[in-house]
């Protein structure tokens, strides 16, 4: 999954404004999927049973917070910890369920983020408006490719992180992008939301630094190395937290 930095060069050029852009056959059929899966949606409150309801959160549960959280994220975009390979491929397999792509895609999306982060070159720039980094950037196939219910709320879910936590939250290290700490974008993201502590620790397992900052992506990592499955689990030094310090 490694890129050579000339190869992540040429993956991110410079993209054109998505409203002046010709719209590739991927991009139409991305936006097809995500607009017939919002339309999904409305009936939803109509056909509302507590046991579907239940069947939605595990599933958004396994998906969103093994799958993205542990799996894309921190075990392979970071490499925070180190995993069997059977339990890698079984995590990254509830990942694929949340319909973001492939592991290689993903990983390979988000650290071209951390190498470009608001710029131009960023895949989801903040910089070319909230909208393009919440959503309109998954519909530049040119950007990425050279280079019902839950799925729905977990996509806005973690493109929040892209979008609402470079916007609004507060900057407790001293990181030079537009990354914040966002509270309630932590709650529904399982610690995602600490977003400004993951830019100035990229390679923590724990995004939740204060004890009053609930990380369930971290609790699981913690259980997981607690019975001997999870290894080499990374944390930032008190040394580089006192650099990062504003």
């Amino acid at each position: 999954m490694d890129m050579s930095k000339q190869e992540l060069n040429e993956r991110v050029k410079p993209i054109m404004s998505p409203t002046k852009r010709e719209w590739t056959n991927i991009d139409k059929t991305i936006a097809c999927l995500l607009f017939f899966l919002h339309a999904l949606c409305i009936f939803a409150p109509f056909n509302f049973t507590w046991n579907a309801f239940w069947v939605a959160l595990i599933l958004y549960s396994i998906t969103g917070l093994f799958g993205i959280t542990i799996s894309y994220h921190r075990n392979l975009s970071h490499k925070s910890f180190q995993l069997p390979k059977w339990l890698e491929y079984l995590f990254a397999y509830c990942g694929a369920h949340a319909l973001q792509g492939d592991p290689m895609d993903w990983v390979s999306t988000h650290r071209c983020h951390h190498q470009f982060v608001d710029t131009d070159k960023d895949p989801h720039d903040r910089n070319q408006g909230f909208w393009f980094s919440h959503i309109n950037w998954a519909f530049d196939s040119y950007h990425l490719t050279k280079k019902c219910v839950r799925i729905v709320m977990l996509y806005h879910v973690i493109f929040m992180v892209n979008s609402v936590c470079h916007k609004w939250g507060k900057k407790q290290w001293s990181t030079t992008d537009l990354s914040r700490n966002n509270w309630w974008v932590s709650l529904l993201s399982f610690g995602e939301g600490w977003h400004n502590n993951h830019h100035a620790f990229e390679y923590s397992a724990k995004y939740g630094l204060e004890w009053w900052q609930l990380d369930f992506g971290w609790y699981v990592i913690m259980f997981l190395k607690a019975i001997g499955v999870a290894t080499d689990v990374k944390l930032p030094t008190q040394c580089h937290k006192q650099r990062m310090k504003l």
